[in-house]
């Protein structure tokens, strides 16, 4: 059961917490406005604000929630400690983990609705946010392939030597088909393939060569609908599209993908390890924001601050440089991801032990 003291922390925590990314996002939208204000003239303003700010707002606030966490355990942990408000909650008798308990409720509470909304609120708002920057800020879709090869199914190799995905069109086209002992059972080339919908192509001008018995046999014909189980963006890959898949939407994506051989999916790897990581990073922080502040500090509360801001900003930029190492290849998206948390933890328990016995 939760005490009166318990929600009282809890409240001044996500009060608090809530407060700083208010304060934070204000300072984030004068930034960006200054720095994208000629697309904003340019695009409709409803276009603006419920595309854009309306999406943009949640994923920043999301992204930086480790950075909220920790100026929010800061902040609120070091005015408890100046106004004395520490001390007398110790004075009962009150253990130093006891104290944590209320710290651990309210970041597992940032913990689970970041996660919930990086992996299945953010990315469909994230669809309105990246097409509204593809149009009237600056365009990062791909919209065009050449010399594309991809598993499409087990046996079956797809081969696209230039794709347009304007027109939904790719030129010079073949499927082959392979048995159990990997020999070719059938060869279907094109001049042209359309996409339709989900796997429904259209080839143009094919033709068919079966192989059976030592023989082939050939069809052809001018057109023909047919599925094949890829689309555009199995081979089509921008540089935010990770950010568009709900969790369940990208894991099926890395494991399809996998399966084909498709070599450039690190981003969207990185991403799926990501979303985890930066749950945990919600209690490492806290702890470590707390152990920080519960003491009362001569200068105030300033110095308490000014140390969070720095492990906060160095622990965003820890990740950042392990995610290149990831994408680049030199790690594994899990490895890359997961030592920041490993080394922060390990930063955690030895200044826990030094609070609690101190």
């Amino acid at each position: 059961m939760f005490k009166i003291l318990d929600r009282y922390i809890i409240r001044k925590f996500l009060g608090t917490y809530v407060f700083a990314i208010v304060l934070l996002l204000a300072i984030v939208v004068m930034f960006d406005i200054n720095e994208k204000f000629d697309s904003f003239v340019k695009a409709p303003l409803k276009a603006t604000v419920f595309d854009y700010f309306l999406n943009f707002l949640p994923y920043f606030a999301n992204q930086f929630s480790p950075l909220f966490t920790f100026i929010a355990v800061i902040f609120f942990t070091s005015k408890l400690a100046g106004n004395s408000e520490i001390i007398a909650m110790m004075s009962t008798g009150m253990s130093f983990r006891r104290l944590m308990r209320p710290y651990m409720v309210s970041a597992a509470i940032i913990a689970a609705t970041t996660f919930a909304l990086s992996a299945y609120i953010i990315p469909p708002a994230n669809v309105k946010r990246i097409n509204y920057t593809n149009t009237y800020v600056k365009n990062k879709r791909v919209d065009y392939g050449v010399n594309i090869m991809l598993m499409v199914a087990p046996g079956q190799i797809a081969y696209i030597s230039r794709y347009d995905n304007i027109s939904k069109t790719g030129h010079r086209f073949s499927l082959e088909s392979f048995d159990e002992d990997k020999r070719l059972v059938s060869r279907l080339t094109a001049q042209s393939i359309k996409w339709d919908t989900l796997y429904n192509w259209r080839v143009n001008d094919y033709v068919v060569r079966d192989f059976k018995d030592n023989r082939e046999f050939i069809r052809n014909g001018r057109q023909l609908d047919t599925i094949i189980p890829f689309e555009p963006r199995d081979f089509l890959i921008s540089e935010e599209d990770h950010e568009k898949m709900t969790s369940p939407e990208l894991h099926k994506y890395i494991e399809r993908q996998k399966q084909r051989g498709v070599a450039n999916i690190q981003s969207f790897e990185v991403e799926r390890e990501r979303r985890f990581a930066i749950t945990a990073a919600a209690f490492i922080l806290t702890i470590i924001g707390m152990t920080l502040s519960v003491r009362k500090a001569k200068g105030g509360m300033g110095l308490n601050i000014g140390i969070g801001l720095v492990l906060s900003f160095s622990y965003i930029l820890f990740m950042t440089i392990t995610q290149t190492f990831a994408i680049s290849g030199l790690t594994s998206a899990f490895v890359a991801m997961w030592i920041p948390n490993l080394l922060y933890s390990v930063i955690a328990i030895i200044l826990f032990r030094k609070a609690s016995l101190s």
